[in-house]
Parts: C-alpha cells; structure tokens; sequence
C-alpha cells in the first residue's frame, strides 16, 4: 500500500509502511498508526460525528442524544413537582447550616478616615469621590425569606381539620374553608385545590384517592388519563359529570404523584367526610384501596373488597357504599377491566331500584 491511502484510516498516508516491519513505522516521512487514530478521533470530536454504539448496534448523534437525555430529565423534574425556577445553582435549606443566620460582612466605619492635609485638592476630591464605592462595598446583601414556619403537631392538625369541616354548613363553605386551611404540608406543594367536580346533587357519588398532574393543573379531579376512563366507565352505565358527584380523600396533589401519608390521609379525612355528609348521594362508590380503606374503615386489600357493599354513616343518615378498582390501576393492569365492569353493572342496578 506505498503512497496510498489506507483504507481503514483514511487520513493516514504513508510510504513505505508494512504491518511486520516495526522499524519501517520509525523510518522518517512515515505516520504513527496511534497518532493518526489520535488525530482522526480528536476530529471526529470537533466535528461531533454520529459514534458507534456496539450496544444497539447503531449510529448515535451525540447532539441528538444529549437533546432526548435533556428532555426526559425536565419531564422527570415537573412530574417530581419541580415546575419553577429559583435560582441558578441549588443551596441545601436542610443543611446543619441552614438554620443559622449567614454571615455578614464587616461594618463600614462610622466616619471615613479624612484626608490628609497635605494632599491638595485633586487628590481630596477623588478620596471624596471614591467613598460611595467603598461604603457599598460592605454593604450586607438582603436578607434571605426565613424558614417556613413550623407545621403544628399531627394531633393539633387532625383537630383543626374536624373542627374547621364541622363550621363549613353547605359544600361551597367547606370549599372556601379548605383552600384557607393551612394544617396540611401538600397545600404549599400543589399548585391548587382540588375540591370536586359534577352534580353535588347526584344520586351517586365517586371518591378517589388524590389528584394527579392535570389534576393539580386544572383543578378538577379526574381529568387525566384515569379520569377520561372513568368517564367511559360512567357512560357505559348511563351516568356522566351531570348525573354524578366526584370527588378525593386528598384535595392536593402530592409531590411527584407519591402515595399519601397516613398523617395527610387523617388531616384531610375529616373535610372530605363532610364533604359526603353534605353532598348527601344515595350511593357512595370508593374507588381503589386507600379511598376503601380510610372511609369503610377496612383493613383488606381492593381485591376481597371490591364488588361488596357496606354501610356507610353520614353523620345524618346510612347509606349503601361499594368499593371498586380505581381507573389508574385498570389503566395499567387492562385484564382487571371485566371486573369493575361487573362492580357498574351492581352500581347500575342499585341506582334503578335492584338489589
């Protein structure tokens, strides 16, 4: 291959190069096999060429790549909760330092030191002229917002959640008092309340667990994927938002869609109880385990619950409840669909009068 081009690296140009010869690759005018890759990989990165992934067994754009990476770290950062922007870097506000007042730079002198006298007077007015510079110099940058205050102890924040659902004497007084109360973490988290949505004078009404993503955008519950399968379900058996009242244990979103505290379960518990009382349906439907489990007051999971009926004390009356699987669980487990839709057929036929 003397003088020309080789075919596995095609900026490599040599002579008198033979793969045996380790001599001839020391010869003047020849070209180090090592330093060419150097160089063509060196270019390759200037150039930001497509690589080879032996994984995929492919061509990836390193560009590209970076762009989709990007993409699904801000889509993992909003579903988190994390929808704003406070600042350029991160400052740990749960440090061991973070309680501690930050340190303040050093007092300016109460009067500025004169002049001398036997400057003259060019030299006394660019001192006058460079004390403003130096007193903003040690000026103390402004004080950052204090900690939120401390939330109050679970047993205060249950009894100020019974309390303020037993004033509420109508279901837009329980409303107004829910988006006021502040015992609940998931309030400063969520970006509204998410109180209920339909007919408050419906015959039946649906309580889920809490609201999700579009949920919490909306400010209604059941607006998402779940909920437009709920919808489906509720047309399958004659009802829609017009003939039925909607409404969750939690009226705010958890950070990241996480699943409740039993703590925030048992605040919100007493408002979401009233808000049943009120509402006053004929028919109450639990939708999944956690909305079972804190208004029947059942231990057991979805699967020996739903399909069942319980009784269920308004505080004014007794009314029929049954439990069935919530339309995000369905979503991800499709087979399970032939069960609920026997749990509506039993909710179809109490509604016109069976057993």
């Amino acid at each position: 291959m003397t003088g020309k081009t080789c075919r596995f690296f095609p900026n490599a140009r040599c002579d008198n190069w033979k793969p045996s010869n380790v001599a001839a690759r020391k010869k003047p005018g020849t070209v180090s096999l090592l330093a060419d890759r150097t160089r063509q990989d060196e270019a390759r990165a200037c150039r930001r060429d497509p690589i080879y992934d032996p994984n995929q067994k492919t061509m990836i754009d390193i560009d590209s790549q970076r762009a989709r990476v990007a993409s699904e770290l801000l889509v993992f950062y909003l579903e988190a909760g994390v929808d704003a922007l406070l600042g350029e870097s991160p400052v740990d506000r749960l440090g061991s330092g973070a309680t501690e007042d930050p340190p303040r730079p050093a007092e300016a002198p109460a009067s500025a030191p004169a002049p001398p006298s036997q400057q003259g007077t060019r030299a006394a007015a660019s001192f006058a002229a460079a004390q403003p510079a130096a007193v903003r110099s040690v000026e103390a940058p402004p004080p950052l917002a204090g900690p939120s205050p401390a939330p109050a102890a679970p047993e205060a924040a249950v009894m100020a959640a019974r309390e303020a659902a037993r004033a509420a004497a109508s279901l837009d007084e329980l409303a107004t008092i829910l988006a006021g109360f502040e015992g609940c973490a998931l309030k400063a988290t969520a970006s509204r309340l998410v109180f209920a949505d339909g007919n408050p004078q419906a015959a039946v009404m649906f309580v889920g667990e809490a609201p999700g993503v579009e949920e919490d955008r909306e400010g209604l519950p059941f607006v998402g994927r779940s909920g437009r399968l709920l919808d489906r379900m509720m047309a399958a058996v004659g009802l829609d938002r017009s003939s039925a009242y909607v409404g969750n244990i939690i009226p705010w979103r958890p950070p990241g869609n996480r699943t409740p505290t039993p703590l925030e379960s048992q605040i919100c518990l007493p408002f979401i109880m009233r808000q049943i009382e009120l509402a006053d349906p004929d028919i109450l439907v639990c939708l999944g385990a956690p909305a079972t489990q804190a208004l029947i007051g059942t231990k057991e999971g979805i699967m020996r619950t739903r399909g069942r009926w319980f009784s269920y004390q308004t505080g004014t009356r007794e009314i029929r409840a049954v439990a069935t699987l919530h339309p995000a669980y369905l979503l991800r487990q499709p087979l399970a669909k032939r069960l609920a839709w026997r749990d509506f057929l039993a909710i179809k036929a109490a509604l016109t009068g069976g057993s």
